[in-house]
């Protein structure tokens, strides 16, 4: 087993029309992950979303689902977590049909809330997910709440880390770009990686840690908010720098999935990644 890397959707250099191509030409690039993008809604048809998942198995690449942006589950009103439901509901059918085995969630705003209950609220709403998730029969897909990028958003490290605490297959999808912007460029280097991983091993374990879904981009930050935009890896105003990171996962011999998400160089930033990676595995 060896850690996975792929791009969120299409780079700009895709040539072909339908992501049902995508598949056959990161496999070509050497890259064997597709985080498939439903951030605007579920908008994939099940016959296109079968296709996908055809070519990804017949090129040996892993698929995830990034659900609608949307989803809050920090919102406490009734109407708010049934909608939110309904959108992981319809993002984890469509994972189903195309065989993808993760779905990566946003975990919401704090709405003028102290962070402990935001967090509280949003600890009950993914309670009450995960069981509809599995009264839908779909009890084998990973949901994957994800760290966020600004400050007065839900989802800092350890806020992640609390909400997989909840069943035994939620997995933290860590955006460390996120991390890096929220943190205003703190989370930066080696140390401040090996700090992160060792902490994911202590609230999960060293099992479910090494198995971890990931985003990765440089991202550009304001002293006020955190993150402002995804920048490339040419684009070195900002960081994080992903060599250290590559570094220690190759050091621990872990086996996470790396979505890359950087501006329009998704796919290229995505086989640096990779590179990095195998040059320290030696």
């Amino acid at each position: 087993m060896s850690a996975k890397f792929g791009p969120a959707g299409n780079a700009e250099s895709f040539p072909y029309k339908s992501s049902v191509d995508a598949p056959r030409w990161l496999s070509e690039l050497g890259l064997d992950a597709y985080e498939y993008q439903c951030g605007k809604g579920v908008n994939v048809g099940e016959e296109t979303a079968r296709k996908l998942g055809a070519a990804a198995a017949a090129n040996s690449v892993a698929l995830s689902l990034h659900a609608p942006y949307f989803i809050n589950l920090a919102n406490p009103d009734p109407e708010s977590l049934k909608k939110t439901t309904g959108y992981i509901i319809a993002a984890c059918r469509a994972a189903d049909w195309m065989g993808a085995t993760r779905v990566v969630i946003h975990s919401g705003a704090l709405m003028k809330r102290t962070r402990r209950e935001a967090q509280d609220i949003a600890l009950n709403s993914l309670k009450e997910i995960v069981a509809a998730v599995d009264g839908e029969g779909f009890g084998h897909i990973t949901l994957c709440p994800e760290t966020m990028g600004k400050i007065n958003q839900l989802g800092d490290l350890d806020e992640v880390l609390e909400l997989c605490t909840l069943d035994e297959r939620l997995t933290p999808c860590i955006d460390f770009g996120h991390l890096y912007a929220r943190t205003l460029g703190e989370l930066e280097g080696h140390e401040a990686c090996v700090r992160m991983l060792d902490r994911v091993v202590e609230v999960l374990g060293e099992e479910r840690a090494s198995r971890f879904h990931s985003h990765f981009s440089k991202i550009q930050f304001t002293l006020g908010g955190g993150e402002k935009m995804h920048l490339t890896f040419d684009q070195d105003e900002f960081g994080p720098d992903p060599a250290p990171l590559m570094a220690e996962i190759a050091r621990r011999n872990w086996n996470p999935t790396f979505i890359c998400e950087s501006a329009g160089t998704q796919a290229e930033d995505a086989v640096t990644m990779k590179k990095l990676y195998q040059a320290a595995q030696g």
